[in-house]
């Protein structure tokens, strides 16, 4: 892992981005900041709304660009209608299929009401992030959607993830949802660039996710679990960090760690967060 140089201008003359991995207890929120552009993934659970709120403050965040979405669980959606309610929001990305879920309902009622655009993301697309950043959809096929549209199709919302890889530069981050071992088989079917220097672990470091053929085609120097301390899932699993460390990874929890940053100029990365080290 380098260390991210501190100058005005990375590679191409462009600047920094910084990626937080947001502590918002057993959720996720990741906040991507890249040519003074504002994107988050997802946006935690409902009673961690105080706490993502507070995340934002911190980042210096008063305007959101854009919001994309892996999927409708509460965990990832819960602060849908907070942020929507006290921030400019520019446009919504998600899956495109539908849910029977009220926080979903709830925010799409929203969206309609302030007139969000929303757009859904199948495999092939590219989200411009701002400043040189690209978000490369990896998940879900549009063959998949198109099934999930139907109705009575049996949704499995975690393998329905969005799943995308940041790229920007050299610097490359694979950004999960919570795709199990199922979803990870369909993208590396899928044929895409998906090696990637930074993982966000699939599923809070469930070891429904992080198959060993996934992990050995992304090839992750440093890995990073977004999940609440003591859940009751007893996230991040033990297999799991097994095989992140016989692959000898970085790996950091926010559990452990508080709010995990990285910074890059386009070549080298750096890591920091709010308390302790590796895990």
């Amino acid at each position: 892992m380098g260390i991210a140089k501190q100058a005005q201008s990375g590679q191409d003359g462009r600047g920094e981005i910084v990626v937080r991995v947001l502590d918002v207890g057993q959720g996720d929120a990741i906040l991507i900041q890249s040519g003074g552009q504002n994107t988050l993934v997802d946006t935690g659970d409902l009673d961690e709304r105080e706490k993502l709120r507070a995340a934002l403050r911190t980042a210096g965040v008063e305007t959101i660009d854009r919001i994309i979405l892996t999927h409708p669980h509460a965990d990832h959606i819960g602060g849908m209608g907070m942020l929507l309610a006290e921030y400019p929001v520019g446009m919504v990305c998600d899956n495109g299929m539908p849910s029977t879920s009220k926080i979903y309902l709830g925010y799409m009622k929203q969206l309609k009401e302030k007139h969000i655009e929303r757009k859904s993301l199948t495999a092939g697309d590219a989200v411009d992030l701002g400043g040189g950043a690209v978000f490369e959809v990896l998940a879900p096929s549009a063959a998949l959607v198109k099934e999930g549209s139907v109705k009575g199709y049996k949704h499995d919302p975690n393998n329905e993830s969005v799943v995308g890889r940041l790229v920007y530069g050299s610097f490359t981050m694979m950004l999960t949802g919570d795709a199990e071992k199922k979803e990870e088989k369909d993208i590396l079917a899928g044929g895409s660039a998906v090696q990637s220097k930074v993982l966000k672990a699939g599923h809070h470091g469930s070891k429904t996710s992080s198959s060993a053929d996934f992990l050995r085609a992304v090839q992750p120097e440093t890995a990073l679990i977004s999940c609440g301390a003591h859940n009751d899932y007893g996230h991040p699993h033990k297999e799991t960090m097994k095989k992140y460390h016989a692959l000898n990874l970085s790996v950091y929890v926010t559990a452990e760690n508080g709010t995990i940053t990285v910074t890059s100029d386009g070549r080298d990365y750096h890591i920091s967060v709010e308390r302790g080290g590796q895990q």
